[in-house]
């Protein structure tokens, strides 16, 4: 059973192959903590900036220490435990959180040469990738990980013995669960036209300008950038709390070093996510080389490039957007988002069996086009119904209510 396709591991596994193992380890996990720290200064001082504020200046030049002072000072703090928690499960749940943020980047590929070659490069005399990690079913891996993330979030609501943060927790829980079903399909899509589940090997297959955002027709792309958000619970979809409520949500009850994991986890899956649409949809770290003497080099930059895009939108629709209403958003991913992300995929897998079929593309995308737009003037009108149906079953028992009271 093939575990990995690195070719670092398809050989003997001595020592200096459990060392190079290590270091690529070592080296992910101190660039996804380094990344952490930025991206949370990076957030403050943006947001600042388009409200007219200072925000961070004092910790460090342009105040870029400033996470680092808030974590140590939340290091230092009193652990407190709820009286009515369940203690054990209080204490697991963030790390339930967090340490799915951390394996999801350990199957990104952050570098490595894609153009006239295979993605590899030498560590120490050994052919690998710039990646932990390529397991075979390495998107499928990312999918369920995202999936046991939902068990931190349920179960710190839970576990505090207290209704608020167990309505912050249910309310985030339902979110999560509802977008992961837009999320995979779009990610469905990708799969349909690369045919493999490996990271690397769809990187492989976005060379030289060849990007899934262009070849899957856009849709998949927004789709996922748009679940992803919700996934992530970032505003406009930050429905872990509520204003009426006047609480944090589900870690309501957390003090200390564990409330300081479960933001962690917060911004460390806004970059996870960003590098998985990155490698999905964008090339990963394609890009041309400009300079043969660093050709290492430019792959790596161009992937952090991207993903800085996609940190800046996501600050951006933070600073700007205001936050949908529960209905809203529920609305959005069931109503919109998962038909939109099924019909897509029909279409493009109707298309990859007319072209192996040898059928004209053109009636293939009209009958598609036809077929969708049939499908969604039926759910609407099912809607719809539904709605007028739920408004007169309300109109009805406020005028019996109404009766009643004047009798």
């Amino acid at each position: 059973m093939v575990l990995a396709a690195d070719p670092l591991l398809l050989g003997p596994v001595d020592l200096s192959v459990i060392l190079i193992v290590l270091l690529k380890v070592f080296v992910a996990f101190i660039l996804l903590m380094v990344s952490v720290m930025l991206m949370v200064w990076f957030e403050r001082k943006l947001i600042s900036d388009m409200q007219n504020r200072i925000g961070p200046a004092v910790a460090g030049p342009w105040g870029i220490l400033q996470t680092l002072a808030d974590g140590i000072k939340l290091f230092f703090k009193e652990d407190l435990v709820p009286d009515s928690a369940d203690r054990r499960v209080f204490k697991l749940a963030p790390y339930l959180s967090i340490i799915p943020a951390f394996l999801v980047f350990a199957i990104v590929p952050v570098g490595g040469n894609f153009r006239g070659s295979d993605g590899t490069t030498t560590w120490f005399g050994y052919r690998t990738f710039v990646q932990v990690s390529d397991p075979p079913m390495g998107i499928l891996l990312f999918l369920a990980l995202s999936s046991i993330a939902v068990y931190g979030v349920m179960l710190a609501g839970w576990s505090s013995g207290s209704k608020y943060p167990l309505l912050g927790s249910v309310r985030a829980s339902a979110q999560m669960i509802s977008y992961e079903a837009a999320l995979g399909l779009s990610i469905a899509t990708v799969f349909l036209t690369n045919r493999t589940l490996s990271t690397h090997e769809i990187v492989s297959g976005q060379a030289d300008w060849h990007w899934n955002v262009a070849t899957t027709g856009v849709v998949p792309f927004l789709v996922f950038v748009v679940a992803g958000t919700a996934e992530l619970n970032r505003p406009p979809f930050d429905l872990v709390e509520a204003e009426q409520e006047l609480v944090g949500g589900f870690h309501t009850e957390y003090s200390s070093i564990r409330f300081a994991l479960f933001f962690l986890a917060e911004f460390m899956n806004v970059i996870t996510m960003s590098a998985i649409a990155v490698t999905l949809f964008l090339g990963g770290p394609d890009g041309p080389i400009l300079l043969e003497q660093v050709s290492w080099l430019w792959p790596i930059l161009w992937f952090l490039l991207k993903v800085g895009v996609f940190l800046f939108v996501f600050v951006w629709l933070r600073a700007t957007l205001p936050r949908f209403r529960y209905d809203q958003l529920m609305d959005l991913g069931w109503k919109f988002l998962i038909p939109l992300s099924l019909g897509w995929f029909l279409l493009v897998a109707a298309l990859n069996v007319g072209r192996d079929e040898g059928w004209s593309p053109v009636l293939v995308v009209l009958a598609g086009v036809v077929g969708l737009w049939i499908g969604w003037a039926l759910l609407s009108g099912a809607i719809r119904k539904a709605r007028n149906e739920r408004h007169d079953q309300e109109f009805s028992e406020q005028k019996f209510s109404t009766s009643r009271e004047g009798s």
